[in-house]
């Protein structure tokens, strides 16, 4: 019996999943997914730059970054001192410096260069393997670089496609995000997992806020399981003027087209 039940759980939940991916692209549109897609490398020095950060300042330290050094021989012979000055506007900028020095060794020695394109020949799983076992690289960063360098259909599950998937309730008593990426990679409809994630970010950003979530204008309030969203939908809150839509992978070709 625990075993149907847990069966039946899943399938109530991936049905709502799809329920709330097709309401998100009616609100929010179909996110089309630019191409030609970033280089493996590309992307993941970028996704390290956007840790803690929103992406304006992390879009500002990668095309600093990508300026002042063309290629990334010339990143990986950079001083620490001016590599760090460099990106300083993503923030945290000593501790991504010595992560993308780190990084950059490690393929050197493991590939002989900085050519990741092999990634492309591998499964999910030994691409997130491969990738998690660099210092400083988790299961987000891996799995963003599978959706957005190698087109691979995986749902990467950040802060705030971890809080909105809790309050819906899809992966519910998971206490953080690797844990939410686990659970979700079953539920997500077949081919949606760039619109389901751009659109749950843009949600997070723009409605299903960590603060001050503006439940009194949410699409998805019946399908909500969050205790305040009562007294919340009853608060008025003005609308911000935020582009909210920007997300810097997606732009991370734009910056090294002239490289």
């Amino acid at each position: 019996m625990r075993d149907t039940k847990a069966a039946f759980d899943r399938r109530t939940h991936k049905k709502k999943t799809r329920r709330v991916a097709a309401v998100l692209e009616r609100v929010l549109g179909v996110p089309e997914q630019q191409h030609p897609l970033p280089e493996p490398l590309e992307l993941l020095i970028a996704t390290i730059l956007s840790q803690n950060t929103n992406d304006k300042n992390s879009h500002r330290a990668y095309s600093l970054l990508r300026q002042r050094y063309p290629t990334w021989e010339h990143v990986a012979a950079a001083p620490l001192r001016s590599l760090i000055a460099t990106i300083k506007p993503g923030g945290m900028a000593r501790q991504k410096s010595l992560r993308i020095k780190e990084v950059l060794q490690t393929f050197k020695s493991r590939y002989g260069g900085y050519d990741l394109s092999d990634l492309a020949t591998k499964t999910n799983e030994q691409v997130i393997s491969e990738l998690t076992g660099l210092n400083g690289v988790g299961v987000k960063t891996a799995s963003c670089v599978l959706l957005f360098s190698l087109g691979r259909d995986i749902f990467p599950v950040d802060t705030h496609v971890h809080r909105v998937c809790g309050r819906l309730g899809l992966a519910p008593g998971c206490k953080t995000p690797d844990q939410t990426f686990k659970v979700m990679q079953g539920l997500v409809p077949p081919r949606k997992g760039y619109s389901f994630h751009t659109n749950l970010i843009r949600f997070g950003r723009k409605i299903c806020r960590a603060n001050h979530p503006a439940c009194n204008r949410c699409p998805l309030y019946d399908e909500c399981l969050y205790e305040n969203k009562t007294r919340l939908a009853r608060q008025s809150r003005s609308r911000s003027n935020t582009n909210h839509d920007f997300m810097l992978l997606d732009h991370v070709k734009d910056l090294d087209s002239s490289h």
